[in-house]
């Protein structure tokens, strides 16, 4: 199973080369910029997005923070899962590179000598936008932007076919859903604890009393209060 794409006239080569060929008409500059995003930038990007999306979560202090803050937790985990299962996947398949097999291509990154399908790129990239979609509907369709533009820049890049983004991508969604209600039901009951104890404000910064308008400082969060009380003081 090592070629899966062995021949021009397959359509996962023509759109390699349609893409790749992008970077050739590129400036260089603009190549050395699709390298760093490709490679780093948008699994920093994710980072911030998920860190982002738990400082919203935080703050709002909704009642279903501690889920939430659950599926915020289960993301980088499922990314992780994702990329083992990868790799038996990859020692079965045994596809190289496509640079290996084809000649005429830009590769903007030299040195990857492992096999090509599946990418771990796309599955972690893919794996943390489906966990963002579950925690919270507006960051995850960011973070699957953002893993769709990962998917095109690997490919862009040389070092990818677009099949092993596509099946990053369906193995990165396929862990993120397929293992979440397990996933939920184990964390979630974790993350309420959690908010009931002293490290409180880390899954929400404080709760309204019903019927009383006023806020329930847990006991983490007492502090990030007390500074703003003060900061409105003077």
């Amino acid at each position: 199973m090592a070629g899966l794409a062995e021949s021009g006239s397959n359509p996962d080569v023509d759109l390699l080369y349609d893409i790749n060929g992008l970077a050739k008409d590129a400036p260089h500059w603009f190549d050395r910029g699709m390298e760093f995003v490709g490679e780093y930038g948008l699994l920093l990007a994710m980072v911030l997005l998920v860190l982002w999306c738990w400082w919203s979560v935080r703050r709002r202090g909704a009642e279903d923070a501690a889920s939430s803050v659950a599926a915020l937790v289960w993301t980088p985990i499922a990314a992780g899962i994702a990329v083992l299962v990868n790799v038996p996947i990859r020692g079965f398949v045994e596809r190289p590179r496509p640079f290996l097999e084809h000649q005429g291509l830009d590769v903007l990154v030299s040195g990857k000598t492992d096999y090509s399908f599946v990418s771990d790129h796309a599955t972690i990239t893919m794996a943390i936008g489906v966990g963002l979609f579950v925690a919270n509907r507006r960051f995850g369709i960011a973070g699957i932007a953002l893993a769709l533009l990962e998917g095109f820049c690997r490919v862009y890049m040389g070092v990818h076919y677009p099949t092993d983004v596509i099946g990053g991508f369906a193995l990165g969604t396929a862990v993120a859903l397929l293992l979440s209600p397990l996933a939920m039901a184990l964390l979630t009951p974790l993350m309420k604890a959690v908010e009931g104890s002293a490290w409180g404000g880390w899954v929400v910064r404080s709760r309204r009393r019903p019927g009383t308008g006023r806020d329930t400082v847990l006991p983490g969060a007492r502090k990030d209060v007390e500074s703003e009380e003060r900061d409105l003081a003077a």
